[in-house]
């Protein structure tokens, strides 16, 4: 059974960094394109951005310059870090393989950007 772990989020003011990791385990995330999503209450899950099995990236543009996905096969870990942190990034933060077929997403890992 796969699982997937979120972690690193947090209590963050406008303008900061986090750096979110997930790490799974009951596969092997290197032969799957992986992807960040995001749900901010009363609002659909979206991507925030994506990473081939060759390490190609693709954003939102709510994100893009900000944000970086990448990707350790050595420790079946994909990242995430945040810069420039704006108070509408507010969301629970998820990863999850691209497919119309995910995984259980798991609790997600809660960022919340406020002064």
């Amino acid at each position: 059974q796969v699982q997937l772990v979120a972690s690193g989020g947090g209590l963050v003011q406008p303008g900061g960094s986090l750096r979110l990791s997930c790490a799974a385990s009951g596969t092997n995330l290197s032969i799957y394109a992986m992807g960040w999503y995001r749900q901010a209450p009363g609002k659909q899950r979206e991507m925030v951005a994506h990473i081939t099995r060759g390490g190609s990236t693709n954003y939102a543009d709510s994100v893009k310059g900000r944000f970086t996905i990448s990707r350790d096969n050595t420790q079946n870990t994909v990242y995430l870090q945040m810069n420039s942190l704006k108070p509408e990034d507010t969301a629970v933060y998820y990863c999850n393989k691209i497919s119309n077929l995910p995984w259980g997403w798991g609790q997600g890992t809660q960022v919340t950007v406020s002064s």
